[in-house]
């Protein structure tokens, strides 16, 4: 092999390997994910999915992905470093955590919400009592009920312009999930952009037993953002579990499904990248 060919390819390995190295120390942004994972089978797997999930799309999508369940590091410090939060599965209850969390957002902070962290209901172990949370930033108010069991649905895009729409069809199958109803119609608040809702062609819904687990009929938003903040909310994040063997063995999971994994990197690539008012 001729000398000059042998030095351009020794060039072009040392500028792959600088390339590399570069983009594992100047990630684009930087994740931090609180959770829990100490109640309900279903939430604690799929907290473990997301943070075994999360750092293979870090390394893909050149971000840094950071996992605490420590949620005194939700303070103004500890954050200053993180250009997005995730909340896997609950949500903070201390009020200087709560402060902190909500001046975070009021600065341009971005979050990412699963499924039960924007649970409250009183009376229950997780009351309605975070007004600014549940009602201005999340605006959904209280949990009112769920399907059952965790069954697939077919979604329709709500708000194509959205950057978290990007590549997604009209009319999608999701993974199995335990669907929330709740207090608010998000649709008459003009501060929320509803981007995904359950399409009527779900319909029946669920499996019961109990007839107030199937839903019938209705509108049901399951993903959407709030225009003041950059912010997500998405339903998903409940696995299908044998509870019914009692073996607690997971039967689905949430990260599994193409369509589904597209739309949370491009919700996380546009909290991490982009801005609240991008189109």
């Amino acid at each position: 092999m001729p000398s000059f060919i042998k030095k351009i390819i020794i060039a072009l390995c040392l500028l792959v390997a600088y390339t590399t190295i570069n983009a594992q120390t100047n990630p684009k942004f930087h994740v931090i994910a609180f959770y829990t994972g100490k109640n309900d089978q279903a939430h604690i797997s799929f907290v473990h999915e997301a943070n075994k999930w999360f750092p293979k799309m870090a390394k893909e999508y050149n971000f840094a992905y950071d996992s605490t369940s420590n949620w005194n590091n939700l303070n103004e410090e500890f954050l200053k470093k993180y250009q997005v939060v995730l909340f896997l599965d609950t949500r903070p209850e201390d009020p200087t955590q709560r402060a902190a969390f909500q001046k975070y957002m009021q600065n341009g902070g971005g979050w990412m919400g699963f499924h039960f962290a924007a649970f409250a209901l009183t009376p229950s172990d997780v009351p309605a009592n975070w007004d600014w949370y549940h009602n201005t930033f999340l605006g959904s108010g209280q949990y009112v009920s769920n399907i059952w069991r965790p069954s697939s649905a077919i979604l329709r895009v709500e708000d194509k312009h959205h950057p978290a729409m990007k590549g997604l069809p009209t009319l999608w199958k999701t993974q199995p999930n335990e669907w929330y109803r709740w207090e608010k119609d998000l649709r008459q608040n003009p501060d929320i952009r509803i981007l995904l809702s359950i399409d009527s062609t779900s319909f029946p819904l669920g499996t019961g037993p109990k007839p107030e687990e199937i839903w019938h009929s209705g509108y049901y938003p399951v993903v959407w953002t709030n225009k003041n903040y950059k912010m997500i909310y998405m339903n998903m994040g409940h696995n299908d579990i044998d509870y019914d063997h009692h073996t607690n063995n997971d039967l689905s999971h949430t990260l599994d499904n193409v369509i589904e994994d597209n739309l949370i990197m491009n919700s996380l690539l546009w909290l991490g990248e982009g801005t609240k008012t991008d189109k």
